[in-house]
């Protein structure tokens, strides 16, 4: 919707009222459906997720000194690792594995308010990040899949109702994503499960009488800490989601790259990458207290920015503020939770596709050659062992498994074998402002 403005906006600056609400909306929209997809993955209430994703923005522009526009919904990242998670302590050890993502979130950056960002860049370079990325997505594959085609509750029980249902949701998203332009082109997850819903419904497949029976103003189902439940500490679940929190603040960093070149100015150094970072650990610790998957910054809502060339911080605030509202609305949370999985599914296959994409895309974009026995090695081996599902018992109740596995493997192996410190494409040391110039071009 860039004629809303013909003009570039500030970040501190403030539209006038009928187009920030206009502009907020439009950044509600461009988030929520990947927002509530997540809960609905792993059976977390998607309202908790609406609300904590905009409390959670909210505090990271706090935290940020209202300097960087990035909203802040569901991480797709940690999907595997919070399934994992709910198998070994339920939703509540799931929160405690988002509580400690949090906090190792913090603890990074206060690692790098006082030491630089170098250090991570060694121990996590795109030769490691993209295979485990890749691992995330492919990991995934079945979980898509299942839903897409068997009926739930049953054991792989074939149904042509509900895997034509999973192949309309996808061939929607498909056509929205590959042929709409403009707003409609940043949603193409919502389109999809808009269309996919009502062609379910259309089969009887949506229950509605959860709807029927809320109340329009309704609290959320919380989850929350010595009131609903007693925290029990896993060991188990912090070696499931740690590795991964490693992982997607690399992401983080990317994100940030990409945010500062669209606004034109160099958010990793002012306000500094270490407040950006402690602002999505802060979110994801609020969203733990309250029972949402982790957040972290979108990418559609940076598409938003882009197009609109809005950068105000106070429409983010706004759309941040129509989440939480969302969030308390009985009747919407509940069409929201009646989504059929085949629905579900269908969306999947083209996500969890994107994000291996992703994986690949960091190491093409990085110009890693896979030509050299170095980069192959740690590639090769992250991808089996993630994707394999290899594990490593420790002690009678806790094993590192999966992606956690293969990113550890992945890190230790980028220590050991040789040609660590040199950059393959230009065969001088690692820089990270350098590689910032070269690979983002920071303004």
């Amino acid at each position: 919707m860039s004629q809303f403005t013909n003009k570039q906006v500030g970040v501190k600056e403030v539209p006038r009222f009928d187009k920030w609400v206009m502009l907020s909306i439009q950044h509600l929209f461009a988030m929520f459906g990947a927002t509530i997809l997540v809960p609905l993955l792993v059976e977390l209430p998607p309202a908790v997720a609406l609300v904590s994703s905009g409390l959670g923005t909210l505090a990271y522009l706090i935290v940020t000194r209202g300097q960087i526009p990035a909203y802040l919904g569901s991480s797709f990242a940690f999907i595997a690792p919070l399934i994992a998670a709910m198998t070994v302590g339920g939703p509540e050890g799931a929160m405690i594995g988002s509580f400690v993502a949090g906090i190792v979130y913090g603890a990074v950056a206060l690692t790098i308010r006082f030491t630089g960002v170098q250090w991570l860049m060694n121990l996590l370079p795109p030769i490691v990040v993209g295979p485990v990325i890749m691992v995330i997505g492919l990991g995934l594959a079945t979980t898509a899949i299942d839903m897409a085609m068997f009926v739930p509750g049953t054991d792989a029980e074939f149904s042509w109702v509900h895997f034509s249902t999973a192949l309309v949701t996808l061939a929607i998203t498909v056509i929205a994503a590959a042929f709409l332009r403009g707003f409609f082109g940043l949603i193409p997850i919502l389109i999809g499960i808009i269309g996919g819903y009502t062609y379910a419904a259309i089969q009887g497949l949506v229950d509605f009488t959860g709807v029927q029976e809320a109340a329009w103003i309704q609290v959320p189902d919380f989850i929350i800490p010595f009131a609903t439940y007693t925290p029990q500490f896993h060991w188990e679940i912090v070696w499931i989601m740690v590795p991964i929190a490693l992982v997607t603040i690399s992401e983080h960093i990317g994100d940030q790259m990409v945010l500062s070149k669209v606004v034109e100015k160099n958010f990793i150094k002012k306000p500094g990458l270490h407040r950006s970072l402690f602002g999505d650990g802060v979110a994801t610790v609020i969203s733990s207290l309250l029972g949402g998957p982790p957040n972290t910054t979108y990418g559609e809502n940076v598409g938003v920015v882009s197009l609109t060339r809005v950068f105000s911080v106070w429409v983010i605030a706004g759309a941040a503020l129509f989440a939480v509202a969302f969030g308390f609305i009985g009747k919407i949370t509940e069409l929201i939770a009646a989504t059929p999985d085949a629905v579900m599914g269908g969306v999947s296959i083209l996500l969890f596709g994107i994000i291996a994409s992703n994986g690949m895309r960091m190491l093409i974009d990085n110009q890693i050659d896979l030509g050299i026995k170095r980069n192959m090695i740690i590639a090769s081996v992250i991808l089996v062992i993630g994707i394999g599902g290899a594990f490593i018992p420790i002690g009678e109740d806790v094993e590192i498994a999966g992606m956690a596995l293969a990113a550890i493997i992945g890190v230790i192996l980028n220590m050991i074998l040789p040609g660590r410190e040199k950059d393959i494409t230009s065969g001088k040391l690692f820089d990270a402002d350098e590689h910032d110039r070269k690979n983002h071009k920071i303004v």
